[in-house]
């Protein structure tokens, strides 16, 4: 994709894809009726109470929960947010790389302990965002707040154009998967199942928990420790950060949300190069885990047709579009030493065949 450097949504996000034609562009210069926020008070009352069942649940966790309890919830976390960046995200809405059916199996059940919409639904809303980024058909545009893009969008009714531009987003692809079409079409079972029912039942059956440890700290908590970690992703990488290789575009460079979102937080580079399935140009695991689980099943088999950027095309986006933060360029820098180079340990040497 060739990403937007300017204010009108004009980029596109997949090969092959185009804008509407002249009778849509038409209807977008119409006058549109002026947009009047509505509150969806259910939201907020729901939002209310887990957040404050979650600072329950981290009194419990130094408290009276036992140390199972509590790695079974970073487990939980760790899984469930597997299931939004290695699948919602970089395989689903992007397409980064490909996977056999065991893998979209065991990814769709972490996604579905995610609780954040089926699949199909979170790809569509990223597409949408990626593609009108920062504009009113945007789900969570930044320009509007960090409250609104870390969690106003979802108390409140979408903007008008979020809905009319989703509608126009082609998600044959995933409507013709059938383990996702399954988890769609069942996901008011799934989810209740997945998300908060076993989370309480396991550790009372299988290590005697009390039922109010279970239920706050592996299932509470843990949820809302998630969905805000998924949250920085929409606000803090929109609005703080360097921006190595497009100035000109809100999404940063955020070594915090990076840590605690399994690598998504290098949003500058993955804004400009959505289909890499790294969403980084990191070469190491340290913060960004995904890519470790991702090139983990690459390695037995399960994964396949990993897409990355190459150095060359990275270096001229980056002389083109950065903001000059850019460590140019690291390995094969001009003043680096032929002694350096030559003792330096190179591990985990990546082939395409791989």
């Amino acid at each position: 994709m060739a990403p937007n450097i300017i204010s009108s949504p004009t980029g596109i996000l997949y090969e092959g894809e185009t804008l509407a034609d002249s009778q849509l562009i038409a209807e977008e210069t119409k006058e549109k009726p002026k947009y009047v926020r509505r509150i969806v008070w259910r939201n907020v009352a729901i939002f209310s109470f887990l957040h404050l069942g979650s600072l329950y649940g981290i009194y419990l966790s130094f408290t009276s929960a036992k140390l199972m309890t509590v790695i079974f919830a970073f487990l939980l976390y760790q899984l469930s947010g597997l299931g939004i960046t290695a699948g919602a995200h970089r395989l689903w809405a992007h397409r980064s790389y490909k996977a056999k059916w065991p893998l979209q199996l065991l990814l769709v059940i972490m996604n579905t302990i995610a609780f954040q919409d089926a699949a199909i639904d979170w790809a569509r809303d990223h597409r949408v965002h990626h593609k009108y980024s920062e504009t009113d058909a945007d789900p969570h545009n930044a320009t509007r707040g960090f409250f609104f893009s870390h969690i106003g969008w979802l108390l409140c009714r979408k903007h008008p154009e979020v809905r009319e531009k989703g509608k126009r987003i082609d998600l044959s692809d995933l409507e013709s998967d059938p383990i996702l079409a399954f988890q769609k079409k069942y996901y008011v079972i799934l989810m209740p199942l997945l998300c908060f029912i076993l989370p309480t039942v396991i550790p009372v059956v299988c290590w005697n928990e009390t039922w109010t440890n279970a239920y706050f700290i592996p299932t509470v908590l843990r949820y809302i420790f998630t969905l805000n970690m998924t949250w920085l992703v929409n606000s803090a990488a929109h609005l703080f950060g360097n921006k190595p290789y497009d100035k000109y575009i809100n999404p940063s460079e955020n070594k915090g949300v990076a840590i605690f979102a399994l690598g998504e937080g290098w949003h500058n580079y993955h804004h400009v190069f959505p289909w890499d399935y790294k969403t980084a140009e990191l070469g190491n695991y340290r913060f960004n885990f995904t890519t470790a689980f991702i090139e983990f099943f690459a390695k037995i088999g399960w994964a396949y047709d990993l897409k990355s950027v190459s150095e060359e095309i990275v270096r001229k986006r980056v002389e083109r579009t950065g903001d000059g933060s850019h460590e140019l360029w690291g390995w094969g820098d001009k003043d680096q030493t032929q002694e350096e180079r030559d003792e330096a340990i190179v591990t985990y040497h990546y082939t395409r065949d791989q």
